[in-house]
């Protein structure tokens, strides 16, 4: 048992670090940057290196325990903006993904529903494209033209690039992980939100740890995207910040797609996969293959209203 606590305690110690005490450090090296260079001597080292020497206790008696409660006074203001930075990207993905933007107060929920409609715009006119190019090739294919028909990719990428489904939120990365919700819903007759706790329980190991590390990803990259506003923050005073912000958003903002996407395809893979053992397990007929009957009663019967399932055993056919 102590052996087990040592090394929990040691990757406790390590995600601190990594997580929040490093980006808080060097989130704090950049304003101490600010505070002594200022946009007049932006790029000034020998002030800064000057000015990072006069904070360095004086020799002498006691020079390592006020070293010691120095390092000590960072690495604690270096968590505590760290903590800062991971409550920021709780709220940048309650807004990224936006799943009750309805809620939002009005001006935010006003903008949000002109991009979902500005969205559906342009998958609409995406698809159209589709549609038309599939005719197109049905046409070269049936006329006999040699090589005939087209390469469809380009056109149906050109829709997923919108949305996989029809757009419901201001975000791509929204609509990606809705589409999930969408999709079992319609193939399976089946609520996602109301499925996934049981189903979770009879994942095996692997298949929870592949989704708790894509989930961790996103976690991470959303709040990389708080860390771009605190050095936008910085910029103010600092004009050196501005360019690392922009550099971190970008790269957040391609973590976040890549991330979302492996996310929710792992998601509905295993929901596809372990479904009919779900349906066993609640005593569900699959018949070998689920359909939209079964999901409803594992549903229906996740949700307590198995009642709904006795009433409809007793519909004539």
């Amino acid at each position: 048992m102590g052996g087990l606590l040592t090394e929990l305690g040691k990757r406790l110690a390590e995600r601190w670090m990594s997580l929040l005490v490093l980006p808080g450090a060097l989130f704090l090296a950049a304003a101490f940057a600010a505070r002594t260079l200022g946009h007049a001597h932006a790029v000034d080292l020998d002030l800064l290196v000057g000015e990072a020497q006069a904070w360095r206790p004086a020799p002498g008696a006691g020079a390592g325990a006020r070293l010691a409660v120095l390092l000590l006074v960072v690495a604690l203001l270096a968590a505590a903006v760290g903590l800062v930075a991971q409550t920021l990207g709780s709220l940048v993905e309650r807004l990224w993904f936006a799943a009750d933007w309805g809620s939002w107060p009005r001006p935010l929920r006003a903008l949000a529903r002109w991009q979902v409609a500005r969205r559906r715009q342009r998958r609409a006119g995406a698809v159209a494209a589709y549609e038309r190019e599939r005719q197109r090739s049905s046409e070269l294919l049936a006329s006999g033209t040699p090589g005939g028909g087209t390469e469809l990719g380009p056109a149906r990428l050109a829709v997923a690039r919108v949305s996989p489904e029809e757009p419901h939120r201001p975000t791509w990365s929204g609509d990606r992980m809705h589409a999930v919700t969408l999709r079992l819903a319609r193939d399976l007759d089946l609520d996602l939100a109301t499925v996934w706790p049981a189903l979770w329980q009879l994942l095996p190991d692997a298949s929870r740890q592949q989704i708790e590390t894509a989930r961790e990803a996103l976690d991470r990259a959303t709040t990389l995207v708080a860390w771009a506003v605190l050095y936008a923050v910085l910029a103010v005073w600092w004009w050196p910040a501005l360019p690392l912000a922009v550099a971190t958003y970008v790269t957040a903002r391609l973590r976040i797609r890549s991330g979302v996407d492996a996310y929710a395809a792992l998601i509905e893979a295993s929901v596809h996969v372990y479904v009919a053992e779900l349906a066993e397990r609640l005593h569900v007929p699959a018949q070998g293959v689920v359909g939209r009957r079964t999901g409803w009663e594992v549903t229906c019967l996740l949700q307590g209203k198995r009642h709904l399932i006795d009433l409809t055993a007793h519909e004539p056919q």
